[in-house]
């Protein structure tokens, strides 16, 4: 581990994994839209967004992709990790409401470069909501 409490490159192995869960609010939904400045009438508008094939307003995709960040910056790797990329696939909406779990697991490490690279998933009540995979730069110990 390093000073911060973070996982060092030399401490990861394919397979470890960690997840957070977080509910949704109508006031996540709008402070997201503030201060990202997106505000499609597809995540504030329920009049607007009844008329379209959701029938009803979902979150900013981004907003529950941001709960990826916070698993590799809090948990895994955790404090000291740097985001260099990440890929994102939305297979399903986020509605108010919803408990969004977070999951990554390491899938690759690569020492001598201090990298590696994570599966990630966010889900809601076990579907499938994105995936994408994370790539990483990581602290390292002495020695």
């Amino acid at each position: 581990m390093n000073s911060l409490g973070g996982y060092n490159i030399e401490d990861l192995q394919p397979g470890m994994s960690a997840s957070i869960a977080k509910t949704v609010s109508e006031a996540d939904i709008v402070l997201f839209a503030g201060i990202s400045t997106d505000i499609n009438p597809m995540h504030l508008n329920e009049e607007w967004a009844k008329t379209t094939q959701f029938g009803g307003r979902i979150a900013h995709g981004m907003l529950s992709a941001g709960f990826i960040s916070a698993v590799l910056a809090n948990k895994l790797p955790g404090p000291g990790t740097v985001y260099l990329g990440q890929t994102l696939k939305f297979k399903a909406p986020v509605r108010i409401g919803d408990t969004v779990t977070a999951t990554v697991t390491v899938r690759e490490v690569n020492v001598a470069r201090r990298r590696c690279t994570m599966d990630s998933v966010c889900s809601v009540n076990g579907k499938t909501v994105i995936e994408g995979e994370s790539t990483l730069y990581c602290t390292a110990g002495e020695g």
